[in-house]
């Protein structure tokens, strides 16, 4: 409950998404062993090292409605994201993840929680860039090097969206190594919930 509240603390939201939030979690709980959705070790903080971490990621890009959320795993950020947006018409994230066990959990996930999310069970890599329709951000947390990110982002970010990627400590050593240097606006902001990690946000130049 302590890790709750903190949680909650970082990024405060309305009674009716902390609900949704809670049911997510439990399902999370339900299924992790089985599923191998995250590690053991980090569930007791699962409400500020998961939840928290995602859910800050909305007011970098407070004007998007329409995300996609490259590899979507247990649903950080993607899922929370579409549960913050659940009440907000005419949002939508588009969680991609190939792993079909996960997928499965994903699905779930969204039925319970009514989140705005839709499940697309492919490699980022298998996805046109028009078919998902006009896209506002795209994220990715825990998800390939910043060069492959970076990469597979680029027709969405090319196209308008902003980028908004959780990248940890190590965020500018790894901005330095991108090679060649990318032509786009990179801002480094810190977490609300680890000041020493830094998000990317990265914009059309």
């Amino acid at each position: 409950m302590d890790d709750r509240a903190e949680a909650l603390r970082l990024v405060p939201v309305s009674r009716e998404t902390e609900d949704r939030l809670a049911a997510f979690v439990a399902l999370l709980d339900r299924w992790r062993t089985r599923t191998n959705l995250i590690a053991e070790s980090t569930f007791a903080s699962v409400w500020t090292r998961h939840i928290a971490d995602s859910a800050q990621l909305i007011a970098l890009a407070p004007d998007a409605k329409r995300w996609i959320d490259m590899g979507s795993g247990a649903g950080f950020p993607g899922l929370v994201i579409a549960i913050l947006l659940a009440d907000d018409p005419g949002a939508i994230v588009h969680c991609i993840e190939s792993d079909q066990r996960k997928c499965a959990f994903l699905r779930e996930a969204a039925r319970i929680t009514g989140a705005a999310a839709t499940i697309h069970p492919v490699r980022v890599e298998a996805i046109a860039p028009d078919s998902l329709g006009p896209v506002d951000a795209v994220t990715a947390r825990a998800f390939a090097p910043l060069q492959l990110t970076l990469k597979l982002a680029t027709p969405w970010i090319e196209r308008g969206a902003i980028a908004v990627f959780p990248r940890g400590e190590s965020a500018k050593d790894q901005i330095a190594a991108l090679s060649p240097a990318p032509p786009y606006a990179i801002e480094t902001l810190p977490s609300v919930v680890n000041p020493k990690a830094a998000i990317l946000r990265i914009r059309r130049g």
